[in-house]
């Protein structure tokens, strides 16, 4: 079986509920750029403008990325995960950020789990982002560092940090070597 990409996938969406790029754009509040470069080369700068199409779209974020469905419990075997999702900067063809869904399959979540490998990125890439829900965030290897509002924080292997994700924040490899992580992000 093909696994869909994810612009594919939102493009699908989209085009269920008869919504131009525009519309989207609009009542997402996600500027058209990233629609289209979602949807034309599957790049895409956070899961922000994700989580925003994915409530414009009325369907969870995970819905992006599922590809099949399970029963309780779902179990994910280390030697089996793959990346679900790629962020890279335009242009850019080194992956920033590579997702790996530890949810996919359950289709009756709350949560979105991740293991998350994030490679370091120039200052100037270090956006902050806002949106609603909460997350919760372990450090596997390296150094993560994390801006929330306008406090800083360097964690290291076996930190961790839960936040109100409303507040502006960015989460990201410290330094110039990689980090490793595993994530929940919880969406109201």
């Amino acid at each position: 079986m093909s696994v869909e990409k994810l612009g594919v996938r939102v493009r699908k969406y989209r085009e269920e509920r008869k919504m131009s790029r525009e519309e989207l754009a609009a009542t997402a509040d996600v500027q058209l750029a990233v629609i289209t470069a979602l949807e034309e080369e599957d790049l895409c700068p956070s899961i922000a403008p994700l989580q925003k199409l994915a409530r414009a779209l009325n369907v969870r974020l995970g819905t992006f990325m599922d590809d099949q469905v399970s029963t309780d419990p779902l179990v994910v075997r280390k030697s089996s995960r793959e990346a679900d999702l790629t962020m890279q900067k335009a242009g850019d063809k080194r992956p920033a950020f590579r997702f790996h869904s530890l949810g996919k399959g359950k289709t009756d979540r709350n949560m979105e789990p991740f293991f998350v490998e994030i490679s370091p990125e120039p200052e100037e890439d270090r956006k902050l982002s806002s949106h609603q829900g909460e997350e919760f965030i372990v450090v596997v290897s390296g150094k993560l560092q994390v801006i929330y509002g306008k406090e800083e924080y360097i964690l290291e292997p076996g930190d961790s940090i839960y936040y109100n994700s409303i507040v502006p924040h960015y989460a990201g490899a410290a330094g110039d070597a990689p980090a490793e992580i595993y994530a929940v992000i919880y969406y109201p």
